[in-house]
């Protein structure tokens, strides 16, 4: 503790004053085999649960999940081109062209021509394409809702600073608004 300097009267200034009370230090993550696996676990059954609120619709309609995943993201970006969506997919042009084509067949989504290069497709979803995705969102989104609002907000950033970190640096600037669709 601080004692007033010999031959002067204490002051407030000179007064001991005790720090705030810290927290004490966060322990180390144990990351070990047994920790991943569980992490694993989870991933795989919240996906599945995640997913098989849409799936029931989609399958209702005979689409499947890469049906789901193009709608999501034209949906997101209008005017998309088919590069930026294979780059965002990560799937083979073959793969996507078989969803594409379905997707374009059964009026959920259009393509047009580039303005300035017309060798571009750029996809949109339909007035079709836009109720399907509104009803595949309102089916997760409300699995989600549920979640978050069991978990709690500090929970959910947690959850998100998981879900970012665990994305390429590509994929972070795309949703950040820094990127470009290709960059994903």
């Amino acid at each position: 503790m601080l004692r007033a300097r010999p031959g002067r009267s204490e002051s407030k200034r000179d007064r001991f004053v005790a720090p705030p009370k810290l927290p004490p230090p966060t322990p180390p993550l144990d990351l070990g085999e047994a920790e991943m696996r569980l992490a694993q676990d989870l991933l795989f059954f919240a996906y599945r649960d995640f997913t098989d609120v849409a799936d029931k619709v989609l399958e209702e309609l005979g689409l499947g999940r890469a049906h789901h995943r193009t709608l999501h993201f034209i949906g997101r970006n209008p005017g998309l081109t088919v590069s930026a969506l294979l780059a965002i997919l990560r799937i083979t042009k073959q793969s996507l062209a078989r969803v594409l084509n379905l997707l374009l067949d059964q009026g959920y989504v259009s393509q047009a021509p580039g303005f300035e290069d017309r060798r571009l497709r750029l996809l949109t979803l339909t007035d079709k394409g836009q109720m399907l995705e509104r009803r595949l969102f309102a089916c997760q989104c409300a699995v989600v809702s549920e979640a978050y609002r069991q978990a709690g907000p500090q929970a959910v950033e947690g959850f998100r600073a998981v879900l970012r970190a665990m994305m390429d640096k590509g994929a972070r600037a795309y949703l950040d608004g820094t990127g470009s669709a290709e960059d994903a």
